[in-house]
């Protein structure tokens, strides 16, 4: 008997403030889109740094026309240094940390820029003489990058030594800051929601203020009398939470899987089933915020 009063009460309410409760609804989508985008990101980022830590190379690049660095005080690399280099490589000391190495010529080193930036007029204006000759370097533990830097950035013949992780730190960077932007919008957003639940609430509890003062004459406990209110605020909660659920698994099945992993095969992009551990938690989160807004205004206003 109860729960039919409450399931009446809780239709009542709804249709009564259909427009609040939609308004409920699109603003918690769009606050959760925003949080679940920032889970979205971090997600991404790990997936990234798993991917990319263990192909990353240690580049050493060699002296060359025109090079300034304290090794290149004698000119251009010989191919004697470049035999000394190989053979340090090689050595027991260094081998340890090394998986394996490469060496890439000037006209190796043309070939892969005109490839990268076949689309950019840049390529017209660069030789083979101006890129310089490197050892590329796959590290037995990407950790280890600052031993292979120390042993030879101070070789006769080395102009500097890069470890493509850090390139890579730039990207996880702006991904990071983007991803702080979008949890700062989602905060706006959460607020924003709070209020408007409170709002549907007050309105909800003031058109039926005649039954539930009629309810409280005769004995209804405080739990009766709330919970058609509270389940309101929950049900459009969860309503927008499910949507915004629904709209990150899209951009990640038809954006990141249908049209980045084919502009750009080499990167791996988290999989639609990785953002439905996201679902729960937009979820919950909507419950809480409308559970909680609900009841503090219930509190205040019906004062039972």
């Amino acid at each position: 008997m109860r729960l039919a009063f409450v399931l009446s009460e809780i239709g009542s309410g709804l249709r009564r403030n259909l427009s609040m409760v939609i308004s409920v609804i699109l603003v918690t989508f769009v606050s959760l889109t925003f949080v679940g985008a920032a889970g979205m990101l971090q997600l991404q980022i790990n997936q990234m740094k798993g991917y990319w830590y263990d192909k990353v190379q240690v580049a050493i690049f060699l002296c060359s026309d025109g090079s300034t660095a304290p090794g290149c005080a004698t000119g251009p690399a010989t191919p004697e240094q470049e035999d000394n280099l190989r053979k340090l490589l090689q050595s027991p000391a260094v081998a340890q940390y090394v998986n394996d190495f490469q060496y890439e010529s000037k006209d190796d080193a043309y070939k892969h820029f005109k490839e990268q930036f076949s689309n950019s007029p840049i390529v017209d204006s660069v030789t083979p003489d101006q890129l310089p000759a490197s050892f590329r370097i796959n590290m037995k533990d990407p950790e280890k990058y600052e031993i292979i830097s120390e042993t030879f950035s101070s070789q006769a013949g080395v102009e500097t030594v890069i470890d493509q992780r850090q390139l890579l730190e730039r990207l996880f960077s702006a991904m990071n800051a983007a991803s702080l932007v979008a949890v700062s919008v989602a905060g706006v957003m959460i607020i924003c929601a709070i209020l408007l639940i409170a709002t549907t609430i007050r309105l909800s509890a003031f058109s039926r203020r005649r039954e539930t003062g009629i309810m409280r004459l005769v004995g209804a406990s405080k739990m009766v009398i709330q919970l058609p209110f509270i389940l309101e605020g929950v049900i459009a909660a969860v309503i927008g939470a499910a949507l915004a659920s629904v709209t990150l698994w899209s951009v990640a099945h038809f954006f990141l899987g249908e049209v980045l992993s084919k502009q750009y095969p080499d990167t791996a992009f988290i999989s639609p089933g990785q953002t439905l551990i996201l679902a729960p938690a937009l979820i919950g989160l909507g419950v809480v915020l409308a559970g909680t807004s609900s009841l503090l205004t219930l509190r205040r206003y019906l004062r039972v």
